[in-house]
């Protein structure tokens, strides 16, 4: 059975996935201030000049930039002990530069998993993988 600080954070997660679909760069900044740790260990294939939540609002604000109409969807959400992993579907269509590729208008959907630690109700570790490759295969920028 899981206990209240299990499901107070697959709740929290259940909030970041609303805060990112809501569009609002606002929004998630706000979710990031409230529930992510200032240095937190965030663990994706993002290579970045800053670290910690100001890495997190960052990927957030080059995706939206990006993807203006970006949703992920959650597909399956596991508990277990300080740990809640996402499974994911991502969506959008590419409205702005991303990754060196000017807009191309058209829509993406690929999967990712992430793997969140929290600590005392913070998320305190982020660990991802994202399946890139599929993403600019649709883009257009590698081969099918």
């Amino acid at each position: 059975m899981p206990t209240a600080g299990t499901a107070d954070d697959t709740a929290t997660v259940h909030r970041l996935h609303a805060a990112v679909n809501s569009g609002d760069l606002g929004s998630i900044a706000r979710f990031i201030d409230e529930f992510v740790a200032p240095d937190v260990l965030f663990h994706a294939p993002v290579p970045m000049d800053v670290t910690g939540a100001e890495a997190l609002k960052r990927v957030w604000e080059i995706l939206l930039h990006a993807y203006p109409d970006i949703h992920v969807t959650a597909e399956e959400t596991i508990t277990e002990g300080d740990r809640v992993v996402s499974r994911n579907t991502v969506t959008g269509t590419h409205r702005g530069q991303y990754q060196g590729l000017p807009p191309t208008g058209r829509r993406v959907s690929y999967n990712e998993i992430f793997v969140f630690r929290f600590t005392d109700g913070r998320i305190t570790e982020i660990r991802g993988v994202v399946d890139v490759l599929t993403q600019l295969r649709q883009l257009g920028a590698l081969p099918s």
